[in-house]
């Protein structure tokens, strides 16, 4: 992820001082969440619906506000993962998270980089743009194109829409992060063949992969969420340690770590197994429950991995925490598991983290010696039922609010009798029950291509919801390969 251009256009310029810089951020979180409110409203009410006026008015005042203070076009617009007003990041928090991600996923979905409110907008045109832009439509052709016609066609003069570039079409980007989950495998892979050989790990070519699977968090969380639904059963250590280095540093994320922990937290996840090389496969794979001797060499494991990368060349690259992942990531919160603590103090933050990842990728992973494979839905509410013993509850609270009701990659049952694999989250709390979808079957059970839908969407001529789920299924009953939806999204 490169850095932002020190040359300043007119749209780009900064506030001067401290107290400026705070003052034109709560101006421009109000003036965010407000048209996240009215675009919401946009979908399901019409312009003279009270409700609507309000919001709008709202909006309008915020925008005319910074238009007479700024004297130039007021400019949100999507960079490097970030949203930008005037060229100035806005910061969100874990309160705002959803809505910022909301907008972005909003403003991507119509191939766009930025809307533009130019100076002279009129409370009409204001009206008469929300509802165009909140428009959803399934249609061939470019989404930009189309919303651009619309905009002319209602001579709305004093918006701007910016067509994203190639590199951030989602396309491109699906395609990149499938290329980077794949890279990760092999690196991995040819990381413990060196470390098996005595040849040393390359930690600074590991750093750099950290730094491009947190660059396509941000950018493309949710696509990058669907790739962990890739099981490989004849390698399950390393798509094991890839799928937990993902869901890792996106939990860190809302956890509020900034990049530099998130990147040592990454190799930290990426290298949590690196013990079970020393572990006999006969022992790894063993179909029936493990006798004492066999259970004493399996929790061997976090000691040799420990030591392993003690022992590392170029250690010092290492994250000292990694190896108290590598340690620590069975102990449970009640600090039994292995090895023993005797005090939760010890226990490092990246290890609580990697425990509940690693539990939750490992049990929805169909293994020999285990007869039940979770759906992702189930494992979730089984980890909150251990909460207590097993993990940290706010760490856990966290992951489940990351993951929704739903998570990506899960198969549902719709009330039209179609089944859907979950493409993406509703990141408005009030719909969380209402995610994005992938239809897979029709209403008779027939495979289909269907269409991508959002759940939040209603029937115009109804006002109602056009589907909603019933429940959650599992993809193994009915034949579903989940991941290979994903992946041809990276085609």
């Amino acid at each position: 992820m490169s850095e932002e251009p020190n040359a300043r256009t007119s749209a780009e310029r900064r506030p001067s001082g401290g107290a400026d810089n705070k003052a034109f951020q709560k101006a421009g979180l109000a003036l965010l969440i407000r048209f996240h409110v009215l675009e919401k409203l946009a979908k399901i009410h019409d312009p003279k619906n009270d409700a609507f006026q309000e919001q709008g008015r709202a909006l309008f005042e915020s925008l005319d506000r910074l238009l007479a203070e700024a004297e130039e076009p007021a400019s949100l617009r999507i960079r490097h993962g970030a949203l930008l007003l005037n060229g100035v990041r806005l910061k969100s928090s874990l309160g705002t998270y959803p809505i910022f991600r909301s907008v972005m996923e909003e403003l991507r979905r119509r191939e766009l980089d930025a809307v533009t409110f130019k100076p002279g907008l009129t409370h009409d045109e204001l009206f008469r743009f929300m509802p165009i832009f909140a428009r959803r439509e399934r249609k061939e052709g470019s989404p930009h194109a189309r919303l651009q016609a619309e905009i002319d066609a209602a001579n709305i003069l004093h918006v701007g829409v910016e067509k994203a570039s190639a590199l951030e079409s989602p396309s491109n980007l699906n395609r990149s992060a499938a290329r980077i989950f794949f890279l990760s495998i092999v690196h991995l892979k040819e990381s413990f063949r060196r470390n098996q050989e005595s040849q040393g790990i390359n930690v600074h070519s590991t750093r750099r992969l950290m730094q491009s699977i947190y660059n396509h968090i941000v950018d493309n969380e949710s696509f990058v969420f669907g790739l962990t639904n890739l099981k490989n059963h004849d390698e399950y250590t390393l798509n094991h340690s890839v799928n937990v280095c993902i869901l890792a540093t996106a939990l860190g994320r809302r956890l509020g770590l900034n990049r530099g922990e998130l990147v040592d937290l990454g190799i930290a996840a990426f290298f949590h197994d690196l013990g079970k090389l020393e572990t006999p496969l006969e022992i790894l794979n063993k179909p029936d429950k493990l006798d004492d001797g066999e259970r004493e060499i399996m929790e061997q494991h976090p000691f040799k991995g420990a030591e392993k990368l003690v022992l590392l060349q170029g250690s010092r690259r290492l994250p000292l925490r990694a190896i108290h992942v590598a340690m620590e990531h069975h102990i449970k919160e009640d600090l039994s598991g292995y090895p023993r603590y005797f005090d939760k103090a010890d226990v490092n933050l990246f290890s609580k983290i990697v425990k509940v990842v690693d539990f939750f990728d490992a049990i929805t992973t169909k293994r020999v010696y285990r007869a039940k494979v979770f759906t992702r839905s189930e494992a979730l509410s089984l980890m909150l039922e251990q909460s207590a013993s097993e993990f940290n509850p706010i760490i856990l609270k966290a992951f489940v609010n990351l993951m929704g009701d739903f998570p990506i990659g899960s198969l549902v049952a719709l009330d039209t009798g179609e089944m859907a694999v979950v493409f993406d989250l509703n990141p408005d709390p009030k719909l969380a029950l209402r995610p994005t979808v992938k239809l897979i079957t029709d209403a008779s059970g027939n495979k289909i291509d269907g269409d991508v839908v959002d759940l939040a969407e209603r029937d115009p001529a109804t006002g109602r919801f056009a589907r909603t789920i019933l429940g959650a299924l599992n993809p193994a009953e009915y034949g579903v390969e989940v991941s290979d939806y994903f992946l041809a999204q990276a085609q």
